[in-house]
């Protein structure tokens, strides 16, 4: 554990390095939501919120301007425990009727809702009314193939306007939604719609990346045939692509809204704690989970923390760089539908047909709150030329995994010209948005968070589940909220596996974090890839860091093997910036370094050198299926994985190093 307390100090002995002015603290909306409180600040409402939940979710809805069909009888039951609480019982409502006919029935119909713009260049804009329009017409279409109330619905589609008009045409009738990565091949699409007992899948003949037709009706087409749930493939004619037909089976969106043009649908009345989406999280071994997400939960987390941390009005242009398949994607999409801000989406390559291509968007749009994974912001780095001046913005988001403080300083100032703060956030699929969040109404720290979101009783805790102060811990939370997942679709025991099981009462979410001397928190990696050398524990992160100080190194992931003294040794992988850096002696060369820095004690067991590392399509290091290769165990589920042919070198690795566990 000491190597991980030294990584944390070495991140938390930065300055501030950013400090708000006087007019965007008294602009913002935590500011007015503390006045009309009468709070002395955030810390006094994330206690409060704890203390008294009731009040602060009543409080905090009734500023989002939430309308209710028919109101609810108890804000929160928790008879069947805190991993299970109903929310909002007896209530009735729908997502529909409290976002976008909300907007509607207050006279806002004309407002912008969205604006689409492809890779090309080309654009399109929907009002409320309009967007409400293709919501109607979507949901006729709907019913008139067979599709009801709490029939599950596959959303396979690139990001183009008729993914959200999807979500919320299901909604509209009850139906319950399954986002899927527009980059997923056949296998991993399948899993999803099996496991959802799917009925109708929506995806598109296809579309460009990089001006080069990537082709979906395809994989949609093998992934159907082995789910036999499916009874429709409703097709989107977005890239005007050959595409193969199955009479009886696949039916045309175009065709299909032709015949139910301006027809209205009733919204359905929902109870509040109805599902409306399951989300699968993209499970690097075994089969993937899927989170179940209802009308009160993931919207109105969404709507919340939009709010008090990303400082969204109804006036803002919303941009976040994701697919509609990530948590993101309805995230920017549903709180965007409650505020009644616009939300600007892009389908295509940030660098493509130039480097500059998001920046132009920017530009182009007058967006005002900007989102993107640091993943991305490395990328964007190592190209070359300056980011030009971008006036309209005033709010930076991050989410998706940890900074490394080069990228974040070079986002504050090349991005945000230090005028905008980077509202670091952090929390997951299974959360509907953040546990800890920043807000840009204190100064900000490098890679840091100002700490828990009001409503999430987070706290840090050791190996015994007690709270710890001054030290690296586990993440956990310790009350129900708002947005956590109604369990797994049809696996509750799994759900309480994955999340209740370590500690009593104690949700454990799966990250390494620590709080500095001045409140600072910061997360530290994931503690599912916790390497533990002989009682020792320590993040694979800091093991990276060790390696990637190298000049040679580009990147690299630590895993830890079982070992008969020691009861575990990491091995590390580690990837060039060319491949002509690699010599015999390197390897050696990188082992002495690692040693170096992290002490004898914690000297991996091997340091290989290979062409680049897997990586899931969300952009992240798959560890866990490193381990299983190099091991020769069983991989689990590998089809969310962007290059699953490198496995087969890291398993001759562990071929030569004659691994036998």
């Amino acid at each position: 554990m000491s190597s991980a307390i030294d990584q944390f100090h070495s991140i938390s002995s930065l300055d501030k390095v950013w400090y708000p002015d006087e007019h965007l603290i008294e602009q913002a909306n935590i500011h007015s939501f503390l006045t009309k409180n009468n709070l002395k600040n955030i810390e006094e409402l994330h206690e409060q919120s704890l203390k008294y939940p009731q009040w602060f979710y009543e409080s905090i809805l009734a500023e989002l301007d939430i309308p209710w069909i028919g109101s609810y009888e108890n804000y929160l039951n928790i008879e069947k425990g805190i991993a299970f609480p109903e929310w909002f019982s007896g209530g009735k409502t729908n997502i529909l009727h409290y976002t976008i006919e909300k907007h509607i029935r207050q006279g806002k119909g004309e407002y912008k809702a969205l604006t689409w713009e492809g890779e090309k260049g080309e654009s399109t804009s929907y009002t409320f009314r309009e967007f409400n329009k293709k919501i109607n017409e979507l949901a006729a279409a709907l019913r008139s193939i067979g599709i009801e109330k709490g029939d599950r619905v596959g959303i396979y589609l690139p990001t183009i306007p008729e993914a959200p008009i999807s979500m919320f045409a299901c909604a509209k009738i009850g139906a319950i939604v399954i986002p899927v990565f527009s980059g997923y091949g056949a296998d991993a699409v399948a899993i999803r719609m099996k496991e959802g007992k799917a009925k109708l899948l929506i995806t598109a003949d296809g579309y460009t990346r990089r001006g080069r037709l990537i082709e979906m009706k395809s994989e949609a087409d093998r992934a159907a045939a082995i789910v036999p749930d499916i009874e429709h493939v409703l097709v989107v004619e977005y890239a005007n692509a050959e595409i193969s037909w199955n009479e009886g089976r696949d039916v045309s969106y175009s065709e299909l809204i032709a015949k139910h043009k301006n027809q209205y649908v009733d919204t359905a009345i929902l109870e509040a704690d109805d599902p409306f989406m399951i989300m699968y999280t993209s499970g690097t071994t075994g089969k993937p989970k899927g989170t179940v997400h209802t009308h009160t939960g993931f919207p109105l987390k969404a709507a919340i923390d939009q709010y008090l941390c990303f400082d969204l009005k109804k006036t803002d242009k919303f941009f976040w760089f994701t697919d509609f398949g990530w948590m993101m994607g309805p995230w920017l999409f549903l709180g965007s539908a409650v505020h009644g801000a616009e939300v600007i989406m892009y389908e295509g390559s940030p660098d493509f047909p130039h480097e500059g291509r998001l920046w132009e968007l920017i530009n182009r749009h007058q967006i005002t709150v900007f989102g993107i994974s640091p993943t991305l912001i490395r990328s964007l780095m190592t190209k070359e030329g300056k980011v030009p001046s971008l006036p309209s913005l005033r709010i930076l988001g991050s989410t998706g995994e940890a900074w490394n403080p080069e990228a974040w300083q070079w986002f504050l100032e090349q991005v945000g010209k230090d005028r905008c703060p980077i509202i670091n956030y952090s929390g997951g699929t299974e959360v509907s948005g953040g546990i800890l969040g920043t807000y840009p109404t204190k100064p900000i720290k490098i890679c840091s968070f100002h700490g828990p979101i009001p409503g999430m009783a987070a706290a840090i805790v050791d190996d015994g589940g007690k709270q710890v102060q001054n030290t690296v811990g586990d993440l956990t939370l310790n009350a129900p909220f708002l947005g956590m997942t109604k369990s797994f679709w049809e696996d509750d025991e799994r759900y309480i596996q994955a999340y209740w099981s370590r500690w009593p009462d104690i949700w454990a979410h799966g990250d390494f974090a620590a709080v500095d001397q001045d409140g600072y928190w910061y997360l530290l990696g994931r503690s599912d890839d916790t390497i533990k050398v002989a009682g020792k524990r320590l993040g694979p992160s800091e093991m990276e860091a060790a390696i990637t100080s190298h000049p040679d190194v580009k990147e690299a992931a630590a895993i830890s093997i079982p070992h008969e003294i020691k009861g575990e040794a990491p091995v590390v992988f580690a990837v060039l910036h060319s491949s002509a850096d690699s010599t015999p002696s390197l390897e050696n060369e990188l082992l002495a370094q690692i040693e170096k820095v992290m002490g004898k004690a914690l000297k991996p067991q091997a340091v290989h050198i290979i062409t680049e590392l897997p990586y899931t399509q969300s952009n992240k290091i798959a560890r866990r299926v490193i381990r299983a290769a190099y091991l020769g165990s069983e991989r689990g589920d590998t089809s969310t994985l962007k290059n699953q042919a490198i496995l087969d070198e890291i398993t001759r690795k562990g071929n030569e190093d004659d691994i036998n566990y």
